[in-house]
């Protein structure tokens, strides 16, 4: 068995962002910004001995003259008609709670859930108490954001039929602000498997499955996946890796592109830092080309 071993002082992070002669200024909390003179606070900032002061460590933006600051790492800020992958992790009266990566709890009402069988009527007592049947403590949901409550926490529903509880398959975390907004956040790879983009920075990677539930609570979590689709998984799964460690977009293009420059190595490859800086910057080049 070959072992690689670095040592800590020659591991180096290569950039592989395209350089900006203009690269903006980051704020680190305390900073001054600019004098409030016809200039309005917005968020990120306070005020302080006449001065706009920073109150998160980031970037400034100006929409005429308000001038907020965005940070650069944050929790999920939901809105409305954003995909989500979220856990189950409480069940309440008539609801479900459900941790999204959001400073708050989620919540699914049983009146925003599509009954097994398609049936739509109206929900009742006995609904009520198999709301533990459909869904439990533990299990992950794809949803849609419906609403945001005036404290921030959002509600989701999962009335369509392309969401709704998830099987087998790995969940991968990265920044929520790496994910590309887009009309479609399901997709179906080449390789024969397909990803959740969730705008709340959890995708999740599953083999594609053609003969899925319609309605979207019964799944087989006694089912053997095959060796060949958990090696692929697990391809796609460490190529996400890379792309989050280099701050780049993850769309379902950037993901394709980084799985075909993936393919000269092998999965347990793709874990050293030399493969990851390798398979990004080629998809990077692949990306800078296909827009130019």
């Amino acid at each position: 068995m070959n072992i690689s071993i670095n040592l800590a002082s020659k591991k180096t992070r290569h950039a592989v962002l395209k350089p900006s002669s203009n690269p903006p200024i980051i704020f680190t909390p305390g900073e001054k910004i600019r004098d409030q003179t016809g200039f309005m606070r917005g968020h990120g900032t306070y005020v302080s001995a006449g001065s706009l002061k920073a109150t998160v460590a980031g970037v400034e933006q100006n929409i005429n003259k308000l001038v907020t600051v965005s940070p650069l790492r944050c929790r999920y800020n939901g809105e409305i008609g954003d995909v989500v992958i979220g856990r189950i992790t409480e069940l309440v009266h008539k609801r479900w709670k459900v941790d999204i990566n959001a400073r708050l709890d989620a919540v699914l009402l049983l009146t925003s859930i599509q009954l097994p069988g398609g049936e739509l009527r109206r929900r009742g007592m006995e609904d009520e108490q198999s709301m533990r049947s459909y869904l439990s403590e533990g299990d992950l949901i794809s949803a849609e954001v419906h609403s945001v409550f005036a404290d921030g926490s959002l509600s989701l529903h999962m009335r369509s039929l392309k969401y709704g509880k998830l099987g087998q398959g790995v969940l991968v975390k990265v920044q929520s602000n790496l994910i590309k907004r887009s009309k479609n956040h399901f997709h179906n790879l080449s390789a024969g498997v397909s990803v959740i983009l969730g705008n709340n920075g959890y995708i999740w990677i599953e083999p594609t499955n053609d003969n899925k539930d319609p309605v979207g609570f019964e799944v087989d979590l006694q089912q053997v996946i095959e060796i060949g689709d958990r090696q692929t998984i697990s391809r796609v799964r460490n190529v996400v890796l890379a792309l989050s460690y280099y701050k780049m977009l993850i769309y379902d293009t950037s993901i394709q592109y980084a799985l075909e420059e993936s393919n000269k190595y092998t999965v347990s490859d793709l874990l050293t830092a030399e493969a990851c800086y390798d398979i990004v910057n080629l998809t990077r080049h692949r990306l800078q080309a296909m827009d130019e």
